[in-house]
């Protein structure tokens, strides 16, 4: 249905159902259960007066094939897309220093997923991510999200190094990680205005991607793998900039 998409999987729908429950059309859920946490999903649902269909397991099956539902399918209102000028607002309006997330051609769901979970608990203000050649918000991702692609802000533009050198004009320094840097990621200042720039999981960061870096850095790897996955990198970095802010914070109120 033109305008709807899908979230499944109890953790996701019970978030949604908390943080967006304007957008739940209908509630699918699988007769015959009667757990704690379905009952805790219909609870909720009764208070968002969603409208709840009790079908069995194979109509939920036949819904979304393949799909890990766990009993549970919401019928949503396809959130508005954003872009490069919902961008330049996020980074107009931001009042402290901004830590924004940009992938470059991200195309596993579970890697987007797994770094929307990593947004949401770390505080990043944007996640960013081309249109074209990289994974969007599709059920499979809101599943592994488990509820933060409701509550992450998710942009998409249509060219990446533009919408770099958009944030680069406005104060946002973007730092590249890649294998080959000189500089490790430990040595670099993350405190101001920061976009982590992180590649997809075939090529890594492309050319033009690179250019548009103020700076690259590394991860120092001390065994015999070459790289890490990219949502255990992206992890990293985020949360050293985490780091060195909550220390910054301290200093100046101590």
């Amino acid at each position: 249905m033109s305008g709807d998409d899908y979230a499944f999987g109890m953790h996701a729908v019970r978030h949604l159902l908390r943080a967006a429950p304007e957008r739940v059309r209908a509630l699918h859920v699988q007769a015959g259960r009667k757990d704690a946490p379905m009952r805790t999903l219909l609870e909720l649902a009764r208070t968002a007066r969603a409208r709840v269909h009790v079908v069995d397991r194979r109509e939920l099956d036949r819904m979304l094939p393949g799909a890990r539902h766990q009993g549970a399918i919401a019928l949503v209102t396809a959130a508005r897309p954003l872009d490069e000028h919902a961008l330049v607002e996020i980074i107009e309006r931001a009042t402290t220093p901004l830590l924004l997330l940009v992938l470059d051609g991200v195309q596993d769901p579970h890697n987007l997923g797994a770094m929307l979970r990593l947004a949401d608990a770390a505080g990043v203000d944007a996640v960013v991510a081309p249109r074209d050649r990289a994974v969007g918000l599709t059920p499979g991702v809101r599943k592994v999200a488990s509820g933060a692609a409701e509550t992450v802000t998710f942009v998409q533009v249509g060219n990446l190094a533009r919408a770099l050198g958009l944030m680069r004009d406005a104060g946002v320094r973007a730092v590249g990680a890649v294998a080959e840097a000189e500089a490790s990621l430990y040595e670099e200042d993350l405190t101001a205005s920061t976009a982590l720039v992180l590649g997809g999981e075939a090529q890594g960061l492309r050319r033009l991607t690179r250019e548009r870096c103020d700076r690259l850095v590394h991860l120092p790897m001390r065994g015999e793998v070459e790289s890490l996955n990219v949502a255990v990198t992206a992890g990293i970095c985020v949360y050293e900039a985490v780091r060195q802010r909550r220390l910054r914070a301290a200093s100046k109120n101590a």
